[in-house]
């Protein structure tokens, strides 16, 4: 087994494992369990101990609702579940989201831990200590920073994946690359599926290393964003049909124009931008009369402050921030660029 550390409010780990029941049990030996699980993964996660606590959840972004949040809590105390249990996040980024922020709430923080089943759960959503549900005003708008003790990366589940779902989590990854270790983009180009696994642990260690120097996104994390701003904008316009790594597919692009028109980037680097995402079938574009939309969207996004701001870059691996840019150059790159 080999394992990441990450320090945040307190230090964890990420471990690889290739027995993710056996290192589950490992870490939480006697202690009281719950495990959150969606509907579709109930029968391949298959049997746990008899004595933990199963809720099932609605699949996709429909768990992280405020009705599903509420349900888990009055559950928990219920089964007056105590605060020396452990709740377990089986699932991808919006289980693991949604885990975290109930052991964040009930009773005023519980030990969790993640096992992440899809590759952008893996790469990013399990990792960080970035918890919460969505709201009908945005998406992730109610919700807190709570670092899981640990994350369980077994690698097994990614053949339970469709293509699109694995294609979609490598947006993440292509992400990493972009925004701090172009070696990802190398590997992609060179054959990513035969490289699943250094592709995961980079793009881990990216995350890793910027999680641990800035916990709460003052100003280092935020790189993270990267593709973000329009990404999710396009998520919630598209009613959540496209893929979360799809809609940051077409955000990473138009984040590379608008570093280019606002940072310096030059059109190579644009260029290297939509040709790794092309070569992972991804979407680069979207709808050309969906702008205004996409706009009203981006303003209520929590990340945009109170007026716009986007993580651009100035080369490869050095991002940069553009301050309030000017909408109407937004929407001509928008239109010019991004819209079909």
């Amino acid at each position: 087994m080999s394992q990441i550390v990450i320090s945040a409010e307190r230090d964890y780990s990420v471990d690889f494992v290739r027995d993710w029941k056996g290192s589950l049990s490992d870490t939480i030996k006697n202690g009281k369990a719950c495990a959150l699980i969606p509907n579709k993964m109930v029968e391949i996660v298959g049997p746990l101990p008899s004595d933990w606590l199963v809720i099932e959840l609605p699949d996709g972004e429909s768990q992280k609702s405020g009705a599903v949040y509420l349900q888990i809590l009055e559950r928990l105390a219920e089964e007056k579940f105590g605060r020396d249990g452990f709740l377990v996040g089986i699932g991808g980024g919006a289980t693991t989201d949604l885990a975290g922020f109930v052991a964040a709430t009930y009773m005023r923080g519980l030990q969790w831990v993640a096992v992440p089943t899809s590759l952008a759960g893996m790469v990013d959503a399990a990792i960080g200590g970035k918890t919460g549900i969505n709201l009908v005003g945005g998406k992730n708008l109610a919700g807190a920073f709570h670092s899981p003790s640990k994350v369980i990366v077994d690698e097994s589940f990614l053949s339970t994946l469709s293509d699109r779902d694995v294609k979609a989590g490598l947006a993440e990854v292509a992400k990493c690359g972009f925004i701090a270790d172009s070696e990802i983009l190398s590997i992609i180009t060179r054959g990513w599926r035969e490289n699943m696994s250094e592709l995961i642990k980079r793009a881990i260690t990216v995350k890793a290393r910027v999680v641990s120097s800035d916990f709460r996104e003052s100003f280092e994390r935020e790189i993270l964003n990267y593709g973000h701003t329009l990404g999710h904008a396009i998520e919630r316009h598209s009613h959540y049909e496209l893929r979360h790594g799809e809609c940051v597919s077409i955000g990473l692009v138009y984040a590379a124009h608008v570093s280019a028109q606002f940072s310096g980037l030059t059109s190579s680097g644009v260029q290297l931008h939509k040709s790794t995402l092309e070569a992972l079938d991804l979407p680069t574009t979207y709808h050309s009369s969906a702008w205004s939309e996409l706009l009203e969207l981006m303003l209520r996004d929590k990340k945009s402050r109170s007026s716009l701001r986007f993580v651009t870059l100035s080369e490869i691996g050095k991002p940069t921030r553009a301050e309030n840019p000017d909408v109407k150059i937004l929407q001509s790159i928008y239109e010019s660029e991004m819209g079909r």
